[in-house]
């Protein structure tokens, strides 16, 4: 597999379009010797069904985890109960500096203010530490769920690193179907209306008939946190 910087993507596309999703993990994964993998993962809605996949091919592979200090109790909750049950070795879990955190956000409330300053702060920065040491990182976004995420393919560059997005083609049956036919706990606020979890005050449950990301920042205008930005803009993290 050839470096991120010169990486193929329309070849791997072409190569990978009509296969498994677990095949093509396990050929990513095996053809990636002496790179740095890691799956990032925010333990939310669906996010159990890519981590079932790694673990029945690495369990041991870095699973990578920004806790913004604003996530809700039943996030924190299922992760723990997600890395007991797939026995995930190596998850490792960033978060913004004390010290970044009184200076930026002394009350707590930068979210209200702008929330865009407040992601940055406290998930795009950590996570731009947390992937720094990677060459290659697996994303669970998926078409399906709209918004810049529309179009995006299996595979992409991502600055100097490769991206690959197992799940991109999936659609929302194909993770019920999959989770159920594994027994795979649902995250606890699914039935609680939460298709799409982020953090508490800017995430809300979303109504029959909205998109799965309308309850992230809703009416804000915004549509993600910042970490995938490489991909709308062209920009590395």
């Amino acid at each position: 597999m050839a470096e991120a910087a010169t990486f193929d993507a329309a070849g791997l596309n072409r190569r990978f379009a009509d296969g498994g999703t677990r095949a093509m993990l396990a050929a990513v994964l095996a053809e990636s010797a002496g790179r740095r993998v890691g799956v990032v993962s925010s333990f939310g809605a669906g996010s159990v069904v890519l981590l079932h996949m790694i673990a029945g091919v690495d369990p041991s592979l870095p699973v990578l985890f920004v806790d913004t200090g604003k996530l809700f109790a039943e996030t924190l909750a299922y992760r723990e109960a997600i890395v007991a049950r797939l026995g995930l070795t190596d998850v490792r879990t960033a978060a913004a500096a004390d010290a970044r955190i009184a200076a930026a956000d002394p009350h707590g409330a930068l979210w209200q203010a702008d929330k865009a300053a407040c992601c940055a702060l406290r998930k795009v920065a950590p996570f731009a530490d947390l992937i720094a040491p990677f060459d290659i990182w697996i994303s669970g976004r998926k078409r399906y769920q709209g918004g810049a995420r529309g179009q995006i393919p299996l595979f992409e560059a991502d600055g100097p690193r490769l991206k690959v997005n197992p799940l991109a083609h999936w659609t929302s049956g194909d993770i019920e179907v999959y989770r159920a036919a594994f027994d795979l706990p649902q995250h606890p606020l699914l039935a609680r209306g939460y298709r799409s979890i982020g953090c508490e005050p800017c995430t809300t449950p979303v109504a029959e008939g909205e998109d799965e990301r309308a309850g992230r920042w809703r009416g804000s205008g915004k549509t993600e946190c910042g970490i995938h930005a490489a991909f709308e803009n062209g920009a590395g993290i």
